[in-house]
């Protein structure tokens, strides 16, 4: 037999361990000049299909992200920043206290539905849980200075918020959760509040109820301005008497309201809490005062987790598909950083009332 060639045994002067190829040997990485060309489209077509925007037939769009995929190529991430391209990333920044949003299962689910729909396109979700507004504004101009997200998603909006307008005129992709019935210079995904607080109240007038109590969220946000006004609503429609307390929707300050209202006389014969959390709370306050649920006080949720179906009672709850309201989010976002469109709403399901175990006509009735 011939001897073996020396460059294929990898055994010549400065080469690396036995078969391992030099780097001089490796071949030079792809460009989308190269995608373009096995694909025959020009290089815009390939940007287009590889950034999930509109413009080509379904056709074109497979043929080229079929040939990325069989060379396992991906735009270099350096040269797209530089181009002012996709990241990869969307963007959301909380003002509250970490504690709280660390037992709030609503933002659990609603950001596991979120990140589900945005996994499918390969896009992560940047979280920062900052102190106020201030910081949430600092942050939107450094990321957008720095080019560090492809889109943002606004939380927790609040009255006369400056967050959407400055969003938009600093150029990033956004869409807000909230803000039904005022012009926005960004895209919403809206619940109606208003809706969902008025079922809950005529329930608790059917049973009897004169004399409720709120626990309501933080009075600053649009959210829990609209349940107010829906409380005014039905109060000056049925004459009910109803007692808000505010709270920052953590356990401790549910529980506290809770023992305000449960103290007052005369007493109130049903309590209405912004969320899960605090209502399982205000039930373990009754629990501890000796007043049961629902003989003496109803509670109900407005919203409703797995935590409403373990409480002992079970809690009337408004329920929702907060999962699906992530998905919703996360699709309407999607279609802004992809085709940059005018503002519009978009209204999800109003939350339904489920009747359980903890709500029950007044004593006295």
């Amino acid at each position: 037999m011939p001897p073996k060639n020396r460059a294929s045994s990898g055994a010549g002067a400065g080469s690396g361990s036995p078969g391992r190829p030099r780097a001089e040997d490796s071949p030079p990485r792809l460009r989308s000049t190269d995608i373009a060309r096995l694909a025959g489209v020009s290089v815009a077509a390939v940007s287009i299909a590889v950034n999930g925007r509109p413009g080509l037939s379904d056709a074109t769009r497979k043929r080229i992200l079929d040939v990325a995929n069989e060379l396992n190529w991906r735009p270099h991430l350096a040269a797209r920043a530089l181009k002012g391209a996709a990241n990869d990333v969307v963007g959301m920044v909380i003002a509250r206290p970490a504690r709280t949003l660390g037992v709030e299962p609503f933002f659990a689910q609603f950001l596991s539905g979120l990140q589900s729909c945005l996994s499918n396109r390969g896009i992560a979700t940047q979280l920062l849980i900052v102190e106020d507004t201030e910081t949430q504004v600092a942050v939107y101009r450094r990321w957008a200075a720095e080019h560090r997200v492809d889109g943002l998603v606004l939380l927790d909006l609040a009255v006369d918020d400056v967050r959407p307008q400055l969003v938009a005129d600093l150029g990033i992709p956004a869409v807000v959760l909230g803000s039904h019935g005022n012009p926005m210079p960004l895209t919403s995904v809206w619940v109606d509040d208003h809706a969902a607080t008025v079922s809950i109240l005529r329930h608790l007038v059917a049973l009897g109820h004169r004399r409720v109590g709120h626990v309501s969220g933080t009075p600053a946000y649009q959210h829990t301005q609209r349940r107010l006004r829906a409380i005014d609503d039905v109060r000056e429609s049925t004459g009910i008497d109803v007692t808000s307390v505010a709270t920052d929707y953590s356990d401790a300050q549910g529980a506290s309201a809770t023992r305000r209202l449960l103290e007052a006389d005369p007493r109130h014969t049903a309590i209405v809490y912004d969320n899960d959390v605090m209502a399982v709370a205000g039930l373990g306050v009754a629990t501890e005062m000796g007043i049961p649920v629902p003989g003496e006080v109803s509670v109900v949720s407005f919203d409703d987790s797995v935590l409403t179906t373990m409480a002992h009672p079970s809690l009337t709850a408004l329920t929702r598909d907060t999962f699906a309201l992530g998905t919703l989010t996360a699709t309407e976002l999607l279609r802004v950083m992809a085709e940059r469109p005018a503002p519009r709403s978009v209204q999800a399901p109003t939350p339904q009332l489920v009747v359980r175990q903890s709500t029950a006509p007044p004593a006295e009735g």
